[in-house]
């Protein structure tokens, strides 16, 4: 089949992979001038399976209230006068019960394990360099009431097959020594050794080139104005250089998905989290992990990307505003000298934001709607580079009608 693929980020481009192995002829658009120019060109930088737990539970309600207004705060809600914004709160306050909350790590978590098989798969294969380590993901805690909840969803995930284990303080300074100069009180930690990290940005471009290889066309600085159907099947887009047919669309365009699928009477629960990184040059003599860690507490992650340190987090819900905002971005590093006291010099760091396309129980959406011939792969929230392979392995599955290698019904549209 001719299969449009909207989007060249990392899900976009892993999308057209999988598409391109299961013999289909694939056009990938995107309105920038290459790949990952967007969501995927600064993120975090983790496979981060035993990141599962979604934002919405039973905790949330209380914090974001106790957040509201608080500029440097880890989630931070600027309310608007945006139906599309309140119609997406009410329904993330439905999934912060214990039963959602619990049913829907389960379901990131078997999506996420089988991209990170496939990651590992496609990297032994395709043969390239992003900047990985396979040295695990290490969760740091400073708060006594934290470091027991995580406790108990590491149980839950170990039970759903993420090898995610409680550590002492003193285990973790053995799993990362740069924590021992930390002006943090270090509780504990959970420590999952088969997580890995590395550069998104990097990984997708190389990515790209390989769909090259399998006959991939990228038609770049393409804005699409609208999807086509016809008779209730989608047989195209239109863009600005004129319409291009398929007899597959699969929208992949992250936080926008909501609003090309929206005049075709598909409604996308999507709604963009600013996120913020900052990347912090590694001088010679510096106190720096190496091993990725997340901070869950400030809803920071830290990755060592060669002699850069990737630390990325927060959320912002303030709609499709792409602005850095600057007592955020300060936030985080005060977080970092607070760990790592010698890891730098602050004055070095680039600054960034990106919006993350995100589900009211950050399950993503992947497979066909109610329009014959149009599909969804969105809505992976923090977590698009870790689902990335296994939602494109899925959503090639779906496209072709083959057996789908992971149960596809907890992320179906609609």
């Amino acid at each position: 089949m001719r299969v449009i693929v909207l989007g060249a980020g990392v899900v976009g481009v892993a999308s057209a992979w999988y598409l391109a192995e299961a013999g289909h002829e694939v056009t990938v658009v995107d309105r920038r001038e290459g790949p990952a120019m967007e969501t995927s060109f600064a993120n975090g930088g983790q496979i981060s399976v035993s990141h599962a737990e979604p934002w919405a539970s039973p905790a949330a309600p209380a914090r974001i209230l106790r957040w509201l207004g608080r500029e440097a705060s880890p989630l931070l809600w600027r309310l608007r006068a945006d139906p599309a914004q309140w119609a997406w709160g009410l329904r993330f306050l439905g999934q912060c019960t214990a039963a959602r909350a619990r049913a829907n790590t389960i379901a990131i978590l078997a999506l996420a394990l089988e991209s990170r098989s496939r990651l590992r798969e496609l990297r032994a294969q395709a043969g390239f360099d992003y900047l990985h380590r396979e040295r695990g993901i290490l969760h740091i805690y400073s708060d006594d009431a934290e470091f027991a909840h995580a406790a108990g969803q590491a149980a839950l995930m170990r039970e759903f097959g993420c090898d995610r284990v409680v550590k002492t303080a003193a285990e973790c300074l053995a799993i990362e020594p740069a924590l021992a100069g930390s002006r943090v009180r270090l509780v504990g930690g959970t420590y999952t050794a088969a997580d890995e990290s590395g550069d998104a940005h990097l990984f997708t471009r190389g990515l790209a080139e390989r769909c090259r290889g399998k006959g991939v066309e990228f038609r770049f600085s393409l804005p699409v104005s609208a999807l086509l159907a016809e008779g209730g099947r989608c047989v195209g887009v239109r863009t600005a250089g004129g319409t291009l047919a398929a007899d597959a669309v699969v929208v992949c365009a992250g936080s926008h998905s909501p609003l090309l699928a929206r005049p075709l009477g598909i409604a996308v629960p999507v709604y963009p989290a600013k996120g913020y990184s900052v990347t912090l040059p590694v001088p010679d003599g510096a106190i720096a992990p190496t091993v990725s860690l997340t901070d869950d507490g400030h809803k920071i992650v830290f990755s060592r990307l060669g002699n850069r340190l990737r630390v990325a987090g927060t959320a912002e819900f303030a709609g499709y505003d792409t602005t850095v905002n600057p007592t955020r971005c300060g936030a985080i590093l005060d977080r970092v000298f607070d760990w790592f006291p010698e890891a730098g010099r602050r004055e070095t760091a680039e600054s960034w934001a990106g919006l993350r396309p995100s589900t009211p129980g950050n399950v993503p959406l992947v497979g066909p709607t109610r329009i014959r011939g149009l599909f969804l792969n969105t809505g992976h929230g923090t977590l698009g580079w870790t689902m990335a392979c296994g939602s494109g392995r899925l959503l090639a599955d779906l496209v072709s009608g083959r057996p789908p290698s992971v149960d596809p019904a907890p992320y179906r549209p609609g």
